[in-house]
């Protein structure tokens, strides 16, 4: 195959492979769409030439000598001089396993070996294209500092960023999107937590910027109050400026707009804590947890896809919550299982005709039908159910198993349930069942002791 290089230089890629031909089938190929390559034959040396020089992207072997691929991304992810650098790793394993460890280590992306070119440029393109917006991000809240600063066309440049959060609210909005289209459950912690960190640093510098702008302002106000005091007589030139730029209203609109930025911030925050207590990335121990904290931030997440569009009504959510206790668990296993049952809940209402209803219920109970070696052991109950066409028992039966799923080709992995069964069962010796029947939509039911479980 031969590739001929294109004319400008589009990112700097180390390429990680202990073996040669690799290398260089990678290198050629790279190298032909106009990408600067770097080569290393071991993890030992990868790690030395990030530290001389680092890439804007690394594509990781895994199986290597002395030093796994895992064990490189662990080194990378733990200085903070490297972590934020994206690794992609290329491997021959095919296992579920193999990949959930490559996302666990910090991994932006996996492809199996053998693989497509097409395929190798699309998720490196992605993966630039992505650390390229976090770059414009910090590179325009820092422009923002500075026009602040020197307070010079403050309320057009003010409305701009206002656009600028505007439109940082919907990329983000479209991200949560993706993460639970694609079911990639292995990964969607992290890349949430990261998604959240990346937006909320710009934030809270516009946040931090906002009172002294509004200092400024008014001083600026004060002044030019001072002077119509002290000279009314102003001459003919002042006059019509002051008629063109129409001061009066300036004065009375400028804290409407400043108090508007401060809202538009602070809905940001409330959505990046809600992603942070959705992920719980340093949460991996048993420990108690408000069940509905975590029933709440699943729901926020998903807000979007609760509203109506042009085809369809809104989706009203019904929430029936009792009084429970804390419930010792791994909560961000939990906050997974909700997201994939309520997101099934939201796809079976797709063409459901109004009215589109959701309800959730908690409640406490003494009894239940999980086997359990304390017989008075309380089981707290979660019940997710929709008005959709609900299923026939056929496929009921086979809602729990891998890759089984009845949704058009692209939709989902199938891995949903699954996961989620696996989750509820496995891990917290629980269970999950399925009730629905033709035309009568279908009710997912959690059953988790509260007192947690035996190791």
């Amino acid at each position: 195959m031969n590739y001929q290089p294109d004319q400008c230089l589009k990112g700097n890629i180390l390429i990680v492979d202990d073996t040669p031909d690799n290398l260089r089938l990678l290198s050629t190929m790279l190298y032909s769409k106009g990408y600067q390559v770097r080569k290393a034959l071991s993890g030992k040396f990868a790690l030395q030439g990030v530290e001389m020089a680092k890439p804007d992207l690394i594509l990781l072997d895994i199986n290597m000598p002395e030093m796994s691929g895992y064990e490189v991304c662990q080194h990378l992810k733990a200085n903070p001089q490297t972590s934020d650098i994206p690794v992609i790793f290329l491997s021959a394993l095919d296992q579920v396993s193999d990949k959930i460890e490559a996302f666990a280590v910090g991994g932006a992306d996996y492809i199996i070996k053998p693989f497509q070119s097409e395929e190798v440029l699309a998720r490196i393109n992605n993966q630039l294209t992505l650390r390229s917006l976090q770059k414009q991000l910090k590179d325009q809240n820092a422009l923002l500092q500075k026009e602040i600063e020197e307070r010079k066309l403050a309320e057009d440049r003010e409305r701009e960023k206002a656009c600028q959060l505007q439109l940082t609210i919907e990329q983000l909005k479209r991200t949560q999107s993706h993460l639970i289209q694609s079911e990639k459950m292995s990964g969607l912690g992290k890349m949430v937590a990261g998604v959240a960190h990346e937006i909320n640093n710009p934030v809270n510098f516009i946040w931090g910027n906002l009172p002294p702008a509004t200092k400024y302002a008014q001083d600026l106000i004060r002044l030019i109050q001072l002077y119509q005091e002290t000279y009314p007589d102003s001459t003919l030139e002042i006059s019509k400026l002051i008629e063109e730029i129409e001061l009066d209203f300036l004065r009375e609109d400028w804290p409407k707009l400043m108090r508007s930025m401060e809202v538009g911030a602070e809905r940001i925050h409330q959505i990046v804590l809600s992603l942070r207590s959705f992920s719980r990335l340093n949460e991996s121990d048993l420990k108690p947890v408000d069940i509905h904290e975590g029933i709440e931030n699943t729901l926020l997440i998903l807000q979007h896809r609760l509203k109506g569009t042009n085809d369809s009504p809104n989706i009203e959510l019904i929430k029936d919550y009792g009084t429970v206790p804390n419930i010792i668990c791994y909560a961000s296993q939990l906050n997974q299982v909700f997201m994939n049952l309520l997101t099934n809940a939201i796809d079976a209402l797709e063409t459901q005709l109004s009215p589109r209803v959701i309800t959730i219920s908690t409640s406490l109970s003494q009894e239940s039908t999980v086997k359990s070696e304390n017989e008075t052991s309380k089981f707290i109950v979660i019940r997710i159910a929709d008005n959709g066409s609900g299923m026939s028992e056929e496929v009921r039966q086979h809602i729990f198993d891998p890759f089984f799923t009845t949704k058009p080709v692209g939709k989902g992995t199938g891995l949903g349930l699954s996961i989620s069964y696996q989750i509820v069962v496995e891990k917290h010796q629980g269970k999950l069942t399925c009730i629905s029947e033709p035309g009568k939509g279908t009710e997912m039911i959690i059953e988790i002791p509260v007192s947690g479980m035996k190791n």
